[in-house]
């Protein structure tokens, strides 16, 4: 099944950005979708950006304006950039992948995603 691989993950300085990418061993090319999700110690899982087949994106109200998330094709990787990072910001983040037609548009929710990475640390200090 899909692999799901992040990197791109350090420390970083409040303000600062940084570039997360996920690599997938396969992807769905029809009627797919992958976005990003962020987890910090003792709280739940939360989503931040998603984008799917067409192009289409979603952000969390917190990343707006800041996050950017893209796919490479070619590549079978997305990215997730990172501006103007805040330390609240600091947490694991998860690259999800799922597949199907969404009546409701594109989801941040966890159930919705069936492949998962491992996670990248991404940690913003003050």
């Amino acid at each position: 099944q899909v692999q799901l691989v992040e990197s791109g993950g350090g420390s970083v300085q409040s303000g600062g950005s940084l570039r997360l990418s996920c690599a997938a061993s396969e992807y769905t090319y029809t009627n797919y979708y992958m976005g990003w999700f962020r987890q910090a110690p003792g709280k739940e899982r939360e989503g931040v950006a998603a984008i799917d087949s067409h192009g289409t994106t979603t952000y969390a109200d917190s990343v707006k304006g800041r996050f950017t998330i893209s796919l490479d094709n070619a590549k079978n990787t997305m990215y997730l950039q990172m501006n103007s990072l805040k330390p609240e910001q600091t947490a694991m983040y998860y690259c999800a992948a799922g597949q199907g037609g969404l009546l409701y548009g594109l989801p941040l929710s966890t159930y919705m995603y069936r492949y998962w990475g491992q996670g990248t640390q991404v940690t913003v200090s003050s």
